[in-house]
């Protein structure tokens, strides 16, 4: 199973190379066919590592995915905050602001896990509940490799695009 899911994982990564224009990387994370195929592998990947029974499945899902929804919205007030208080503003009460924001925002999350750890726990095992944050954080590793991978990739086709209208230039003159 754990191949299975790398290997999809490769395939995607492939996919979205080949489907999406080689300057356009910022474009993937807002393709939703890309965003549903991730969405969909994450699932398998967490029900995998975790060893989830389908039982299991279908009550951890959609409190899992209330949890991540909720956190997502924490962590996106945090993001629109720094927009509006730049970081490299001189104003020192604005830059002790987002400070203050910043461990506000980090309190409410951590209030929003303890809240839904205990939901969870009477969906999966201690164990299992160990393993989700572990099985987050590797499944997260793997597609920012994938996504850097990709980044690598243009860049070299850039290289080579480049290096190849000089030549043409030079074999004009």
């Amino acid at each position: 199973m754990k191949k299975l899911i790398i290997l999809a994982i490769y395939l995607l990564s492939g996919w979205v190379a080949m489907s999406q224009d080689p300057t356009d990387t910022d474009q993937i994370a807002q393709d939703p066919a890309v965003q549903e195929k991730i969405k969909n592998l994450r699932i398998a990947y967490i029900s995998d590592k975790l060893g989830l029974t389908p039982d299991q499945a279908e009550k951890f899902w959609p409190v899992y995915r209330e949890f991540s929804d909720k956190r997502r919205e924490i962590r996106q007030e945090f993001v629109e905050a720094r927009k509006q208080i730049k970081t490299d503003n001189p104003d020192q009460a604005k830059q002790e602001e987002l400070v203050k924001m910043g461990f506000a925002l980090k309190q409410r999350e951590l209030d929003l896990e303890k809240v839904y750890s205990e939901r969870l726990l009477r969906v999966i095992s201690a164990q299992q509940m160990l393993n989700l944050r572990k099985a987050e954080g590797d499944f997260q590793r793997i597609i920012l490799e994938q996504i850097q991978q990709r980044r690598m990739i243009q860049q070299r086709n850039e290289t080579i695009r480049e290096r190849n209208q000089r030549l043409k230039q030079q074999q004009r003159n």
